[in-house]
């Protein structure tokens, strides 16, 4: 049935759809999982993820193509990092073709939110696997639940992506050999302070620097970093406390095999910062924001693509991505999962 939306009105924020998918992991091993109505989760107050932050997430997008089919894209990157993550949590991952099957399913169930081509929304839609059985001393959860939600989102940057200004952060986003290359929520929690602060300063985000010398760019509290050098070479920062950005690797096959441009990724150092003509973050969301300038106490860092539109080469990083996303572009082979 036709849901009565107003597209171009939609923000970036949570809302409630038809269906959602759950899936239960109990005396070692998960169910087939279902669609259910229910929004609301259940479970015991001394749950694993209330009690010790034993959680992961994911998050993609389903998009609405010119000729009317419904598309993800590259969810096969986001199945095989929440398996990743999981171990490194000691949680039961799911399998990947359990993540294919249950991506398949909510999409299609809440097809009727999947906005319109050519609208700027999307539907966004965010997996995750959490403790939901109780335990008080510090181990793993004895049962976990994994679900499958998903809502239909504006465009990140309403008007258009203007360049946003950063802070180089007093705070460390993560540890040296720690979990900065997985996405559990706790990381995520773990920046909130840090991106509080920079918002009250003035700033639109954090960049963060590596826990270990503090020299090397990492990346903000949500987002990877890509940077464009004077003749035209895409750098991206190599650590090993980054997360493995699905949106990052698949700008540098972009920019390497369709656009033709040099790629590095290596370690950035602070100090190298002034020497790039553009700089964006990238990421699910947003796709990539472009920055203007970084404040590193007091010193303004400023890129030549300035503060009023997205540099030449980023653009065009963005408008091909997009293209491939929207079906506007051909996509490399297996990069669109369609869902039927």
């Amino acid at each position: 049935m036709e849901k009565n939306i107003e597209w171009g009105n939609l923000g970036f924020e949570y809302s409630v759809t038809d269906y959602r998918y759950v899936s239960n992991w109990k005396d070692g091993k998960w169910d087939e999982g279902r669609l259910i109505t229910d929004p609301t989760v259940h479970i015991s107050e001394c749950a694993g993820v209330l009690q010790y932050s034993q959680s992961a997430f994911e998050g993609l997008k389903a998009y609405r193509t010119k000729d009317g089919r419904i598309v993800t894209f590259r969810p096969d990157l986001n199945a095989e990092r929440l398996i990743d993550s999981c171990e490194r949590l000691v949680i039961p991952s799911v399998s990947k073709e359990q993540f294919m099957d249950a991506l398949d399913q909510v999409v299609k169930a809440n097809a009727d939110y999947v906005p319109p081509f050519g609208s700027g929304a999307t539907l966004y839609i965010r997996p995750f696997i959490y403790g939901s059985g109780p335990v008080i001393g510090v181990a793993p959860a004895p049962e976990f639940e994994f679900r499958m939600i998903c809502m239909p989102v504006g465009p990140y940057f309403k008007g258009g992506a203007k360049p946003i200004v950063l802070t180089v952060s007093d705070f460390d986003r993560a540890a040296p050999h720690g979990t900065g290359h997985i996405k559990a929520g706790l990381n995520y929690a773990m920046s909130l302070y840090a991106g509080q602060k920079a918002h009250e300063d003035g700033f639109s985000e954090n960049l963060y620097l590596d826990p270990a010398t503090r020299t090397k760019v990492e990346e903000t509290g949500g987002a990877n970093f890509i940077f464009i050098t004077k003749d035209g070479t895409l750098v991206t920062p190599k650590s090993n406390s980054i997360l493995p950005s699905v949106t990052r690797r698949s700008l540098t096959y972009v920019a390497e095999h369709i656009l033709g441009m040099k790629v590095e990724h290596r370690e950035v150092l602070l100090s190298e910062l002034a020497d790039f003509a553009e700089c964006g973050l990238c990421g699910t969301a947003a796709v990539i924001s472009p920055v203007g300038k970084i404040n590193d106490h007091g010193k303004e860092i400023c890129f030549p693509s300035g503060m009023e539109e997205m540099g030449p080469v980023i653009k065009k990083l963005y408008d091909t991505l997009t293209g491939i996303q929207m079906g506007t572009l051909e996509a490399p082979e297996g990069w669109i999962h369609e869902i039927k």
